[in-house]
Order: C-alpha cells, then structure tokens, then sequence
C-alpha cells in the first residue's frame, strides 16, 4: 500500500501528504469518480478539506513484474484527522445494528 501512496503523489504532487486510495469496492465510492451522496455529506460535515480525485500511477502488479498504468480513486485531506476520520468511518466494513 505504501508503494501505491509514493506512486499517486509522484504522479500529482498537488494532492499533498493526506491521501487514502480507495477499493474500487468502497463504500464511500459511487463509480470511480464519484462519491456516494453520504459521502458527501460526511465529507461537508466531517472533513470539508477532503476530496475525491482519480489518478493515472505506474505499478508494478506484483514483485518484479513490469509497472503498468492504473487509474486509482484517491482521496486527499488538508489534514491528517481527517483522513484518519475518513478512513475510520468509510473503509472499514460497517458494524450491524444492534437489536
């Protein structure tokens, strides 16, 4: 994970230190480009230095393979609370109501 964060602030320096890169399988995500309207409306409320952005890096899929272009979803943070505070509320799987 860390040689796809080095990679997607090489490739856009202007996203700054605090940047997460989502799963396509995120919940936060509505399409690659896109957040989900709760998302949203966390990020307004939680986190208004956050946003979403879709980068082209060169990785490498596995130890000494040739680097091939991918495009990832990222999100950057003015600061690192935020992040961490995205990262809490939207990556991991969500808990099941109680009863």
């Amino acid at each position: 994970m860390i040689d796809i964060v080095k990679a997607v602030q090489g490739a856009d320096p202007s996203l700054g230190t605090y940047v997460i890169v989502l799963r396509g399988d995120s919940r936060a995500l509505d399409g690659p480009d896109r957040l989900t309207p709760e998302a949203e409306a966390w990020l307004s409320a939680h986190a208004p230095g956050g946003r979403l952005a879709r980068v082209k890096i060169l990785l490498a899929p596995y130890p000494g393979a040739a680097p091939t272009e991918r495009a990832v979803s990222v999100m950057a943070f003015a600061e690192a609370r935020e992040l961490a505070a995205f990262a809490t509320t939207w990556t991991g799987d969500p808990l099941p109501d109680e009863a």
